[in-house]
């Protein structure tokens, strides 16, 4: 009997859904399905100089359910590779691929094209003509719209997405009123810069032109995904076609924007403001269905990716805020450039986060203005991979490139972005491949680099006019209904732009303001007043007995269990460690009814095994999280282990924090110095954003800080970075040294009315040192103390006089106590930046007695904070340093050196006759 006999039964349309399955995973497919599966894949797999396939198994199938099959394996191929073919590129020809999608590649010839297959079910367009069923794939996978999709493994969305293509082909069908909006949108967006173009001559506006298509889709979306009940949109973008998208959606007036282009000063004298295309801003619209939504575009550095991180993290702040229960009712979309999505690797660590549990916002829309250029860099120079979006592959998403000259394909690609993300809470891509049709910026001259590019797109019609005349073709408007939507909507620029030439000053809007409206803009003289902090010792009590008990029906490592009980002992006998004043400062917070965020690589338990906020039961891993059991009325205490990642981690806490002022929000690095991974975060918003956008934030950074022997990388937080940043009233810097401050501290961050970022430069062994504990009424009864005075030393015995900030005073200490040394005083700075100059001034006129003033640290004199007291105290140039000398590396790499060094340091803090230079 013929081995393939059971083929002769098989219905086509099953056929190709076994075939596919069988792709996905050969094991789930019958035994003699595979055998067939496998065998006509190995004799397809060897093509001849001619292009015609060796058939290693034709003999033993029947005839016309091997064509069949090859026509299935002709449909494969478009949804796999017909992305290749498309007609996307509005300015130049693609790039050539081979092998093509000729039909000779897969077994067929000219002869079998008016022959009737059931492989056209699949199509859902019945038997048919392969001639009709190439048709149909041509307009589905090579028109306008490429899709990229096919390597996604879950079979559920590969078919959502092939029914949706199917669907009229994957061709636009609106209706004329809503072609005539489309246009309406084009003409914004193109009257809208022509209009700049001749009204500020040669400056700088990052010009959409090009990629105009972007304004319609953006429209759409917003209004589709309102009646998906869509309530708050949070976007951002770089400054291509920033001005365009503030004035055509998030309705910022053309006045305001005029006004910046006029540069003119700011209304307020303490805010230092910052380019146009750089400003965010939050607005309410009403769609055309009726719906009320929030829209925000959040402000961004010259940084282009940075935003991205910034983004997430203000979506899962508003969803775990408001929309707990349905988190899709916040959607981000992320605006890429095409050069730094593929250069950029923020973008990497972004697109890592889309599905982690602290982390996930149910689905980002990704859009690429792609200008096939990146300053001057031609895309060939700019990536590797294929397209600029490849990186979308890492989590499956399905990737849409657009030709952006085509508004209804960008549309009914938006469209169904956002009916993915809708349905599967998971990223999509979008490619809208443009062009720019300046330079960089409206001063450069791109043909010095690109000059058959620029010839060309000089000759191309802008995307308006190329959609005008198609409608005028269709029969829906006149030459005049353009003519009159120009004019009108350059009419109302002319009078907006009078109305801002009468005004002196600019005015910015402060971003998100409305969830900001209970706190206060302070400068540094307020920041240094006292916040009241005391938490009664009942509540602690109440507390401590929650965080010491694990359930009793689990069954926990017998270590943890001691570790946990350990807390009610501590309490109990009234000497509360490091993670105690933690714990308990997040417990009252909690029952406060404030929310508590901490993320960061190993957080749950500390990298130094001190926290352990997440307990695991032991024999099924299940999390018992003992914040959240304090009461049935607190807040949410929200602990993730984050990705390996500094910079998207930062940007996305960041983000959170300056979208939920209430919740503590806290990032901590793995060891301090991995901070610098996040760099361009910490100058470009941390430091800076009040400064420039008017955004306070309270994100904390605690970052393991000190000197214990454990090389260059494990060592220092790079205190000295920090403290450079400093000015005024952009931050608090603090480096504590007693679990009481750390409390009150942590606790002063949510109870003041206002929001600054705070650095605390945390210690590793102090976590366990058992002179570095406070007593309950410390936490009760007391407050943050900025600095902190030598109490146990007599003023009048002391004759030598030493600052010094964390560990290195326990140190210190330590060594004061080995040589009886009670003419030593040793006076803490807990907070460095505002510095407490007062309270400085106070010690040393106390001590005004003491010609040995000293100033201590642990770090190398070109390190740590001796430069900084320089800057800021006129009394620290006549202090002696001990420290030691000016080094490359924060630390030695050898602990015996190491110490060695340390100690030098703390000799000479005793004995000034002490070189300690070497």
């Amino acid at each position: 009997m013929d081995k393939y006999s059971f083929l002769n039964a098989a219905h086509t349309a099953y056929f190709a859904d076994l075939y596919e399955q069988y792709l996905q995973n050969p094991d789930s497919v019958e035994p003699s399905w595979r055998a067939f599966f496998q065998g006509y894949d190995f004799g397809s797999e060897s093509y001849g100089m001619e292009g015609e396939i060796i058939e290693g198994v034709s003999t033993q199938i029947p005839e016309h359910v091997q064509k069949e099959f090859q026509v299935i394996k002709l449909i494969d191929g478009y949804r796999s590779r017909g992305h290749l073919f498309t007609k996307t590129n509005p300015v130049r020809a693609r790039r050539k691929y081979v092998p093509t999608l000729d039909i000779e590649h897969f077994g067929l010839s000219n002869s079998d094209l008016d022959t009737v297959f059931n492989a056209g079910e699949v199509l859902g367009i019945g038997a048919q003509t392969l001639r009709e069923i190439i048709k149909h794939l041509d307009s589905i996978y090579c028109d306008s719209i490429g899709v990229e999709y096919m390597y996604i493994r879950k079979p559920e969305e590969i078919n959502w997405i092939q029914e949706k293509l199917n669907i009229n082909d994957n061709q636009p069908n609106f209706s004329a009123e809503q072609k005539k909006h489309i246009l309406k949108k084009l003409n914004e967006a193109v009257s809208f810069e022509s209009f700049l173009h001749t009204k500020y001559v040669g400056q700088k506006r990052f010009s959409l032109e090009g990629g105009e298509s972007l304004i319609p889709a953006l429209d759409a979306v917003i209004e589709k995904a309102a009646d998906y009940g869509v309530k708050e949109f949070v976007m951002g973008m770089a400054h291509r076609g920033r001005l365009s998208t503030l004035t055509n959606i998030f309705g910022k007036s053309a006045k305001d924007i005029f006004s910046e282009f006029d540069g003119k000063d700011y209304e307020e004298e303490i805010f230092d403001g910052d380019v146009k295309y750089h400003l965010g801003w939050t607005s309410d619209r009403v769609t055309d269905s009726g719906k009320k939504i929030n829209l925000n575009i959040a402000p961004n550095p010259s940084h282009l990716e940075t935003v991205g991180a910034v983004v997430e993290g203000i979506t899962r702040a508003k969803q775990d805020d408001k929309y707990p229960e349905n988190p899709s009712q916040v959607l981000p979309i992320v605006v890429h450039g095409d050069a730094a999505i593929a250069g950029q690797g923020l973008v990497y660590e972004v697109v890592q986060m889309a599905q982690l549990d602290g982390y996930k916002t149910n689905g980002t829309i990704h859009i690429v203005v792609n200008n096939q250029i990146g300053f001057t860099t031609n895309y060939l120079d700019a990536r590797s991979s294929t397209y600029c979006t490849d990186v979308g592959k890492v989590t499956l998403s399905p990737v849409l490139h657009v030709n952006a000259d085509d508004a209804e394909a960008v549309v009914h690609a938006m469209l169904f972005a956002l009916d993915f993300r809708m349905q599967f809470k998971r990223d999509v891509f979008i490619d809208l491949l443009g062009y720019r049709k300046y330079g960089h910026n409206e001063g450069d001259e791109p043909k010095f680099t690109q000059p058959l590019l620029y010839k060309a797109i000089a000759k191309h019609q802008n995307p308006r006019d190329i959609y005008a005349q198609k409608l005028i073709d269709q029969g829906i408007i006149t030459k005049d209904h353009v003519s009159q939507l120009e004019e009108d909507y350059k009419a109302s620029l002319e009078e907006k732009l009078e109305d801002s030439r009468k005004e002196d000053k600019t005015v910015i809007t402060p971003f998100m303001q409305n969830e900001w409206t209970e706190y206060i803009t302070v400068d540094e003289n307020k920041m240094m007043k006292p916040v009241d902090t005391a938490y009664s010792a009942e509540g602690l009590k109440r507390i401590t007995e929650v965080i010491s008990s694990l359930p009793k029906d689990k069954k926990f490592i017998r270590k943890i269990e001691r570790l946990v009980q350990s807390r009610q002992t501590m309490f109990d006998e009234n000497k509360l460690d490091w993670a105690m004043a933690e714990h308990l400062a997040y417990g009252t917070l909690l029952e406060e009814g404030h929310d508590v965020r901490i993320s960061g690589q190993d957080v749950e338990r500390g990298t130094f095994s001190h926290r352990h906020a997440v307990v695991k039961v032991e024999d099924s891993e299940e999390e018992i999280v003992l914040l959240n059991k304090l009461s049935d009325k607190q807040g949410k205490f929200f602990i993730y282990n984050s990705l390996l990642s500094e910079y998207g981690v930062v940007g996305f806490d960041y983000g959170y924090a300056m979208a939920s002022p209430k919740t503590l929000t806290i990032w901590e690095a793995q060891f301090g110095d991995f901070s610098n991974g996040a760099q361009i975060m910490l100058d470009q918003y941390i430091s800076a954003a009040e400064d420039k956008w008017k955004l306070q934030n309270g994100l904390v950074m605690l970052l393991p800080h000190g000197y214990e022997g454990q090389g260059a990388e494990h060592s220092s937080a790079r205190m000295e970075r920090y403290l450079q940043l400093c000015a005024k009233d952009n931050m608090y810097v603090a480096d504590c040294t007693t679990p009481a401050n750390m409390f009150h501290l942590l606790r002063r961050q949510v109870k003041a009315k206002f929001r600054k970022p705070l650095i605390v430069f945390t210690p590793k062994s102090l976590l366990r040192h058992p002179l570095c504990v406070s007593t309950v009424d410390e936490f009760a009864n007391g407050s943050f103390q900025m600095l902190i005075d030598d109490e146990s030393v007599k003023t009048d015995a002391v004759k030598t006089l030493v600052f010094v900030t964390g560990k290195f005073y326990y140190d210190l200490l330590e060594e004061r106590e080995k040589l009886e040394r009670n003419d030593v005083a040793l006076v803490r700075i807990e907070q460095l930046f505002p510095l407490p100059e007062k309270e400085i001034k106070a010690v040393l006129e106390k001590y005004s007695h003491v010609e040995d003033m000293v100033w201590a640290q642990e770090e190398p004199r070109n390190m740590g904070a001796y430069s900084f007291m320089l800057m800021h105290l006129d009394e620290a140039k006549n202090f002696r340093v001990a420290s030691r000398r000016a080094y490359g590396a924060p630390a030695a790499g050898s602990s015996v050196r190491s110490k060695k060094r340390h100690q030098e340091v703390i000799d000479f803090v005793f004995d000034k006759t002490k070189n300690n230079q070497r």
